[in-house]
């Protein structure tokens, strides 16, 4: 017997919604330790987000459910897809120039 973790609805929808807004999404789930993992998510358009989630498999299994492809790595392809904001240009400067 396996006991799986809840699925939130509120992490499928917000997973569906950056889908949707961004021409579809491919997603690559990172463990972060005890606070779960987060799913980073890649639009078709470039523009990228992230949700977090309490365990690897509740991650996968909220993509499978929101039509997200999950990525098994950060391949080259997916990295290039990538279109960081003026806003996150602006607040990694701000970063670096706080060191």
């Amino acid at each position: 017997m396996t006991l799986e973790a809840p699925v939130d609805g509120g992490l499928i929808a917000g997973l569906r919604s950056f889908a949707g807004d961004h021409g579809g999404a491919k997603a690559v789930i990172e463990y972060v330790g005890r606070r779960g993992c987060r799913i980073v998510l890649v639009g078709e358009d470039g523009a990228w987000g992230d949700q977090f989630a309490p365990a690897t498999d509740v991650a996968r299994e909220a993509c499978a459910r929101a039509g997200v492809v999950v990525e098994n790595e950060w391949e080259r392809e997916l990295m290039d897809n990538m279109r960081p904001s003026n806003d996150l240009w602006r607040s990694m400067a701000r970063r670096a120039l706080a060191r």
